[in-house]
């Protein structure tokens, strides 16, 4: 199973938009959260070839603007998409997707969304009240966690979600570790219970701050991944990310499935 990035802040295609916030297509039909910008996102989604019919789910993580805002735009070309959010996200919001004629879903706990891939539900932190949850992906026995922000802590996060999953490997962590601006040493710390946990593999994003990301690089080497919009990520077998382009432009491997370029850049 892999992950195509739709949107974040770097990439090798001059095509596509890039900026704050990010979205990640699970199995080609769950949508994980959807950037900052309703026409950025559908600008990369129609340049990547990525069928909106089969999008049947999107997961919002927490209600900030740069996670919430390519929804709208999103829910005017798809009607009766299901939306999951947190318990305590704001009645405008709840409202809002409503009025688009999608169905907003609440999730309190874990719960499995679709075959092996699940959603923490709302997770909070008595120092940070932003209500958040993260995605789920399990194989066999490991599991790989995609997260937002991570406002309640990604150590919180990542050990609230071991207590339901308490033998499985952690064959990943990606997205958001809201960690900018954060002391070098409370980085340095959390690069080592990443190690800890068994964490195998990173890619820090978004809010994470270039310092977090630089320490998590020198700790990780080749097990860093440097999330770039329009690439694939493959979850579990650890294969070298792959750009992802137009159908005409692409060519399969036929047992895996993993786009490969016809063109590098």
């Amino acid at each position: 199973m892999y992950i195509k990035v739709l949107f974040d802040k770097y990439t090798n295609d001059k095509r596509l938009h890039t900026g704050w916030g990010l979205s990640f297509l699970v199995n080609d039909k769950i949508l994980f959260d959807t950037g900052e910008n309703g026409n950025w996102l559908l600008h990369n989604i129609e340049n990547l070839d990525i069928d909106l019919n089969k999008i049947k789910i999107v997961v919002v993580s927490h209600e900030h603007y740069d996670h919430t805002g390519g929804l709208w735009e999103l829910l005017k070309k798809k009607k009766g998409i299901q939306v999951y959010g947190c318990p305590d996200f704001s009645n405008e919001f709840k409202n809002k997707v409503k009025n688009f004629k999608a169905r907003i879903i609440e999730t309190i706990e874990m719960t499995e969304i679709s075959k092996n891939i699940f959603i923490t539900g709302q997770i909070q932190d008595k120092y940070q009240p932003i209500p958040e949850q993260a995605l789920v992906v399990k194989s066999n026995n490991s599991i790989s966690i995609i997260t937002g922000c991570a406002h309640p802590g990604i150590i919180n996060m990542v050990r609230k979600i071991k207590e339901f999953f308490p033998k499985e490997i952690i064959s990943m962590i990606l997205g958001g570790f809201h960690l900018m601006g954060e002391d070098k040493r409370i980085i340095a710390l959390i690069v080592e219970d990443f190690r800890k946990i068994g964490v195998k593999k990173v890619g820090p994003t978004h809010c994470t701050g270039p310092e977090a990301e630089q320490a998590f690089r020198r700790e990780y080497k080749k097990d860093f991944i440097h999330v770039k919009v329009g690439e694939a990520i493959h979850l579990f077998n650890f294969i070298k990310k792959t750009e992802f382009k137009r159908k005409k432009e692409v060519k399969w491997k036929s047992k895996l499935r993993i786009p490969i370029s016809a063109k590098k850049y």
